[in-house]
């Protein structure tokens, strides 16, 4: 049984930092893109960034308000993603899942954790 296991979420003050973790088992995910989403109360799950399946390439999402600057994704092995959070801010504020994929746009998972919170306070 494929599962993705994320951990680390918790309450941090505006500024601070947070690390993310997620352990994929099940299978081998060596040939898996994995990356993070997140989905704040009331809008939709947002692609936030990923990582190729060697960990050599990495994607950040590119909207307003981006994390890119704040946020560093890195891959130790094949089944173990981070997400390094830091200068957080309250809309930063959701829950965070980890997806693996095929393809490095991850523009439908294959798989998916079940969530992690992330609360920032002002």
């Amino acid at each position: 049984q494929v599962q993705l296991v994320e951990s680390g979420g918790g309450l941090v003050q505006a500024g601070g930092s947070l690390r993310l973790s997620c352990a994929a088992s099940g299978r081998t995910f060596s040939s898996y893109a994995m990356g993070w989403f997140r989905q704040a109360p009331g809008k939709e799950r947002e692609f936030v960034a990923a990582t190729s399946w060697s960990g050599g390439s990495t994607y950040y999402a590119d909207y307003a308000d981006s994390v890119k600057g704040r946020f560093t994704i890195s891959r130790v092995n094949a089944e173990t993603v981070y997400l390094q959070m830091n200068s957080l801010k309250p809309e930063d504020t959701a829950v965070y899942y980890c997806a693996a994929d095929l393809v490095r746009t991850m523009t439908s998972p294959m798989y998916w954790g079940q969530g992690t919170q992330v609360t920032v306070s002002s």
